[in-house]
């Protein structure tokens, strides 16, 4: 992906976004070309020429200041995680910059597996910057059974997602959870547009999936660290897990997801049922390798 064009479309999408009235502006009669602001409104919002600001939605970033991008930021009303990748989109074109972010591990530490497993009573994962769950506990794995039963390997969420027609029955409100998918992956690029794993998986789901490739276009970004998530799980029913996604700052890439359930809620109840079927389908499996060995 050249950062360029990053740069060029994620602009021009988020000031497609604004209208005159959300900027206070007037909207200068009724016979507007296009919905958003004009380019040269933006510029006048934020305080540089429209030379200077056609230049940079054409991707020619150079050596932007940050009291630039901030005015950008609050010209086009960006978001927190709209403005993060703003930074990151203009850090990728600099014209000096610093080295690469390393690449993310694609194992699992012993220590963070301990981690993990310790999680008893609660579907823990460990997953990288392109959705592949590297590692879960027997809570995880019951949890997303399907994802598992489907794999051939390793496991990736977005894969799932969109190429399994299961998906939009195991994701309660699957348009959702595309959308928040696609965001997340988006803000992802935003800070390594040079990995080529993730360049790789982006280009797969773009050339199979219509409904990825138009969420994509839509250059949206956000957070997806917390929150909760609607399931429909085939064994135990109905669940609306609250989430957990936090950074593994000695393991760039890497983050431990861990999903919980009110208390005294249908949920609750329902991954405490859940425990139980995995801890009886984890007994079954440990039966039938002894048998095999014997």
């Amino acid at each position: 992906m050249d950062p360029r064009n990053e740069i060029r479309e994620f602009l021009s999408s988020r000031r497609a976004k604004i209208t005159p009235a959300q900027a206070k502006l007037p909207a200068y009669g009724g016979n507007r070309r296009v919905a958003g602001l004009r380019r040269e409104e933006v510029a006048m919002l934020a305080g540089v020429s429209v030379d200077y600001y056609t230049k940079l939605e054409r991707g020619n970033f150079g050596s932007v200041s940050e009291s630039v991008l901030h005015s950008l930021a609050r010209a086009l009303q960006l978001d927190e995680a709209e403005r993060e990748h703003l930074f990151h989109l203009a850090t990728a074109t600099a014209t000096i910059r610093p080295g690469g972010r390393r690449a993310a591990p694609q194992t699992v530490r012993q220590a963070v597996q301990r981690v993990v497993d310790g999680l008893t009573d609660a579907p823990a994962f460990v997953r990288n910057n392109r959705r592949d769950l590297l590692a879960a506990n027997t809570m995880g794995r019951a949890l997303y059974s399907e994802l598992y039963a489907d794999a051939d390997g390793v496991v990736n969420t977005v894969r799932y997602l969109f190429f399994n027609p299961g998906a939009r029955d195991f994701f309660r409100d699957w348009d959702k959870a595309a959308a928040d998918t696609v965001a997340n992956l988006r803000t992802e690029v935003g800070r390594d547009p040079h990995d080529r794993g993730l360049q790789d998986l982006i280009g797969e789901l773009s050339t199979r999936s219509q409904e990825f490739s138009t969420l994509w276009a839509a250059h949206d970004v956000r957070y997806h660290d917390s929150g909760v998530k609607a399931l429909h799980h085939p064994v135990v029913g109905e669940l609306e897990l609250t989430f957990e996604v936090m950074d593994l700052p000695a393991d760039v890439g890497q983050s431990l997801i861990v999903y919980g359930a009110e208390p005294g809620s249908v949920t609750e109840e329902g991954l405490r049922l859940l425990s139980i079927w995995a801890a009886t389908n984890h007994q079954q499996a440990k039966a039938d390798e002894a048998s095999l060995n014997s």
